[in-house]
């Protein structure tokens, strides 16, 4: 019998938490400052989000954006924030830190995963920045990590999907391998069937209108001029339609 898949979607709020719970999904990744690609999420968020939600809580563990190689001052405080992601209830954790030369960064990996214990740990897109794609495979494998998020090396997951399917192959079994890069709800499908993977990672993102009555658009308080008032939320009802996608495929399969 084919594996149910697993829905995980990437949320950066309360309300889009709740929504991708009440649409279905089975797990959230929790981050701030999606437009620069995810960072940690405050304490406080996480706090609510855990309060409210009861599915599977994932926060991504990113000192900051750009690119994965950490001074030892932004490894501390990713440990600090492991511990702090245990103690706010977090069912597990998304990191991934990379050597200079684009390999993965094996030892400081493998001492956030001791750490992170009893929880799951997911290599990140991180792996997608890699020189080598099934060197960093063998190298994500040998942290201990649980699974692997991956487009295949490419901006979009359908660009990538044959190199999905090879990396799912080559993995044997011992890690999760999760699609994740653009994945909605008209090739979910698609990319389940070609690559074989049991997991997805999806945004889902909806741009949502501000609540201000009144707008200064002369001012830009760290976004692009114009795009103060602009941002996005994760509603239930593309949860929901995704999921259907996905469990109308699993019960074609059956007939």
């Amino acid at each position: 019998m084919n594996e149910p898949v697993l829905i995980e979607v990437c949320v950066d709020s309360v309300a889009s938490a709740i929504a991708a719970e009440r649409g279905g999904a089975q797990r959230i990744e929790l981050c701030s400052d999606l437009l620069e690609g995810g960072v940690t999420p405050s304490l406080g968020l996480l706090g609510v989000v855990r309060l409210n939600t009861s599915i599977a809580l994932h926060p991504i563990i990113r000192p900051r954006p750009g690119d994965f190689c950490y001074s030892d001052a932004e490894f501390d405080s990713m440990q600090r924030d492991i511990e702090i992601a245990k103690s706010e209830g977090a069912d597990g954790v998304v990191l991934g830190i990379l050597e200079r030369d684009g390999t993965v960064d094996v030892r400081r990996m493998r001492e956030l995963i001791e750490l992170a214990r009893p929880l799951s740990v997911t290599f990140h897109r991180a792996f997608d920045m890699s020189s080598d794609l099934f060197r960093a495979l063998e190298d994500v494998c040998a942290t201990g990590a649980d699974r692997l998020l991956t487009s295949g090396g490419e901006q979009e997951c359908l660009q990538g999907v044959d190199t999905v399917a090879q990396l799912v192959q080559a993995a044997r079994g011992r890690i999760k391998i999760m699609a994740g890069g653009r994945i909605g709800i008209e090739n979910a499908p698609t990319i389940i069937d070609r690559t074989g993977v049991t997991e997805i990672h999806v945004g889902l993102a909806t741009p949502a209108m501000s609540p201000m009555l009144h707008q200064n658009p002369r001012l830009s308080l760290g976004k692009a001029q114009g795009l103060e008032y602009q941002r996005t939320e994760v509603l239930e009802e593309s949860v929901r339609r995704l999921h259907q996608a996905v469990t109308r495929r699993e019960i074609a399969k059956l007939d």
